[in-house]
């Protein structure tokens, strides 16, 4: 998922919007990392904020949030609400990241609250908490989902580093497609030393067969000397070939960081 912003304003601009305050209403409270205030890159079409979850039922080795992935959450829920209230008017969205939000059992009545300040809420999730998202479904809490593809079945431990979840995400990815309230977009991001163009065609056939009709992010994976991934990897000796990738049936596919 994409990492928060690391400059001195933003990181200013966390302490104070999630610094040491008594504990809110909401029981129990979120596992919530850090808050980036202000984006206009992560929710299409939306000015939003960032709500970063700690912990995550994976270990990718491209994940460039490993702090946020191994920490504890100990911001308190409340702190964010407050925020969200003041910036009523100003922001129309609040994405939902990590992290792994899905896993907390708080987020319902979280969003609950959220969403009844007008937010839009978008979540950015692996698709490992079905259960977790019909809810939020059902109950008309979401408005925009960005789906992680992590890999086909034979590459989905090794490249997720989670044992039998692909059941899970592929019971999600079923429910969304077919839903038709919200609109949700589906997303792998590739390093080449994990997976070639022979497992990206393998997921677009299986998108092709759910009759899938959104956009198809492959994301090329960017190394930075300044933040190590959660798996240390090299960069890569080399970069998909887009020549050799299908072209699918029922979507459109679109290159990100190529």
């Amino acid at each position: 998922m994409n990492p928060p912003t690391c400059s001195a304003i933003i990181k200013m601009a966390e302490v104070q919007l999630l610094g040491d305050t008594p504990r809110g209403e909401i029981s129990p409270p979120l596992p919530i990392y850090s808050l980036t205030p202000f984006t206009m890159l992560d929710f299409p079409e939306r000015t939003a904020c960032i709500v970063w979850f700690s912990g995550c039922n994976m270990r990718c080795p491209y994940c460039h949030n490993p702090q946020i992935v191994k920490g504890k959450g100990y911001k308190n829920v409340q702190d964010v609400l407050n925020f969200l209230e003041k910036r009523q008017g100003l922001l129309d969205g609040v994405v939902l990241s990590g992290g792994e939000a899905t896993l907390y059992s708080g987020l319902l009545d979280f969003v609950r609250n959220v969403k009844r300040m007008g937010y839009a809420i978008k979540l950015d999730t692996n698709g490992t908490r079905p259960e977790m998202i019909r809810s939020l479904l059902d109950e008309e809490l979401l408005d925009y989902i960005s789906l992680d593809y992590k890999a086909p079945i034979k590459r989905f431990k090794r490249v997720s580093g989670a044992n039998k979840q692909f059941e899970n995400f592929s019971q999600t990815l079923d429910l969304l497609c077919e839903q038709n309230s919200i609109g949700f977009e589906v997303r792998t991001t590739v390093h080449t030393d994990l997976m070639d163009e022979f497992d990206l065609n393998n997921i677009m056939t299986d998108l092709n067969q759910r009759q899938y009709r959104g956009v198809y992010y492959i994301q090329n994976f960017r190394s930075d000397n300044d933040r190590p991934t959660l798996g240390k990897l090299p960069p890569q000796t080399r970069l998909i070939n887009p020549k050799k990738l299908l072209t699918p049936e029922h979507f459109r596919v679109e290159l990100r960081n190529f």
